[in-house]
């Protein structure tokens, strides 16, 4: 995992936020994965802010959006932050 790579989470309004911070690499993808997998159910909507993130490396941007479906995490998920559009697999549509 990217050494500065951190994911901070906090409920609002019934919805749970997860801001990543840092370099997104494979690990970081990893992590990001389980993390949701994790919380997945406890909210009514899973929202993911990639505003803090520095650096997206091509090789995690993958190997997070393979398991994304393979997970069945796109349901009640959403991205938003600079690289919302980059994040979001292109069957998902990301909040601005």
């Amino acid at each position: 995992m990217a050494s500065n790579f951190k994911i901070f989470i906090r409920r609002h309004n019934g919805s749970l936020q997860f801001k990543l911070m840092g370099d997104f690499d494979g690990s970081s993808a990893f992590e990001l994965i389980n993390t949701l997998n994790a919380y997945y159910g406890r909210g009514a909507k899973m929202v993911v802010n990639t505003e803090g993130l520095s650096a997206i490396h091509p090789f995690g941007l993958g190997v997070f959006q393979k398991n994304y479906y393979r997970n069945k995490l796109s349901r009640g998920l959403a991205f938003t932050g600079k690289y919302g559009d980059t994040f979001a697999p292109q069957k998902s549509k990301s909040p601005g």
